[in-house]
């Protein structure tokens, strides 16, 4: 039997079953997705996000693959190296291009070295970095691998780091949201209640909120949507990462898994949030606003982004809502710390001593962040 390692420059270049194979369930992860990111020109060399995945065959069958982009920036990765490409620059070496490994602009946990044995998976690493020295580029980077792809990483030489999301996870005895409310403790229950009550009411005229999943989402919807989203991007005067062509595209493909939250005032769509929906997750994503002449409601983000996805996962039975990179306010809102991981590897000796003992004081602090946030639960009995 040969085995061939074969460097993809596009994913629509791997058959999709063979690849959703060895993806598994993720949304994120699936052909489909990923195809809708390219198709629609989000992801390509003009993009700084450059496909480069790496396959491995064996005869005529996929048995591995590494989702790869060779990037000349850092934007939409959130594990934040910009520090490590000032110090390079300061040098006069180029730290851009670099590898990366990462479901573009989505900070979203999950496999990343896609094969059934633990052999393949070393093989793709080493492999991945052989192509990184091939190349010249500076480093190569997994981002929010699960740990055990991010421990056998850190065998082959490359070195972890820790960040912290907030994870909501739901006990097997909440079945509503008045259910998940009872479990934690009053002053944080109190404050919930009333921040959706006032969320919801105001003299400029009732919010409404609908959950449109599936099916239910129409083509106006999405160009309300993109509206909302390409706002919050200008309100933070950067460019939009997505655009209306990809989100369409995913709608087409994958139905099932896109939910979109829109809240109107006096019948008209002020706001909407979208989350990604897993067999047994839901992903809060993004978020934004199109307000009317009665301008902004405070404690809209919340209800949209965190209480209405609540609502959802507890009605279909999910045990896991990721609301999405950091946001320490999160835990007040029931989510919990959980640690993710990424690794890293760069050519240069000098700066990958210098960024190794960087990581290790990181790490520490990290760690005793998470000790403390692990202590402040909003929860009267940690959930089971």
């Amino acid at each position: 039997m040969s085995v061939t390692l074969k460097i993809c420059e596009r994913l629509s270049d791997i058959p999709a079953p063979a690849w959703n194979a060895l993806a598994g369930a993720h949304p994120a992860l699936q052909h489909a997705y990923l195809d809708a990111l390219e198709q629609s020109g989000s992801v390509d060399a003009d993009s700084g996000w450059q496909p480069c995945h790496l396959t491995l065959w064996r005869d005529d069958e996929l048995a591995g693959a590494l989702l790869l982009y060779r990037k000349s920036h850092s934007w939409g990765e959130y594990v934040f190296d910009w520090a490590w490409a000032r110090a390079y620059e300061q040098h006069g070496l180029a730290y851009y291009p670099k590898l990366v490994s990462a479901i573009p602009f989505s900070p979203l946990p999950g496999a990343r070295l896609l094969a059934h044995t633990d052999a393949d998976r070393r093989l793709l690493i080493e492999s991945a970095i052989g192509i990184t020295r091939e190349l010249g580029d500076s480093s190569l980077h997994i981002l929010f691998p699960h740990e055990a792809d991010a421990r056998l990483a850190a065998d082959c030489g490359m070195q972890l780091r820790e960040q912290i999301q907030f994870h909501w996870q739901r006990d097997p005895a909440w079945h509503t949201f008045d259910d998940f409310l009872g479990s934690m403790n009053h002053d944080k229950r109190k404050k919930i209640r009333q921040e959706r009550r006032k969320s919801l009411s105001g003299p400029a005229g009732e919010i409404t909120v609908e959950r449109k999943f599936g099916a239910a989402i129409s083509a106006a919807d999405w160009a309300f949507f993109i509206g909302c989203y390409n706002n919050t991007y200008l309100e933070h005067r950067s460019q939009p990462y997505l655009n209306l062509a990809f989100f369409r595209q995913l709608h087409a493909a994958m139905p099932e898994s896109c939910l979109l939250i829109i809240a109107s005032r006096n019948g008209q769509p002020i706001a909407a949030a979208f989350d990604l929906v897993g067999p047994d997750a839901l992903y809060g994503r993004y978020w934004g606003a199109q307000w009317d002449e009665a301008g902004f409601v405070p404690g809209l983000h919340f209800e949209l982004c965190y209480y209405q996805g609540l609502e959802f996962a507890l009605e279909r039975g999910l045990g896991t809502f990721e609301g999405g990179a950091q946001g320490e306010h999160k835990l007040a809102r029931g989510f919990l710390p959980v640690t993710t991981w990424s690794v890293h590897w760069l050519a240069d000796r000098r700066f990958a001593d210098a960024v190794g003992r960087f990581l290790k004081n990181e790490r520490q602090a990290v760690d005793e962040w998470a000790e403390t946030l692990s202590a402040q639960t909003p929860f009267r009995h940690q959930p089971s």
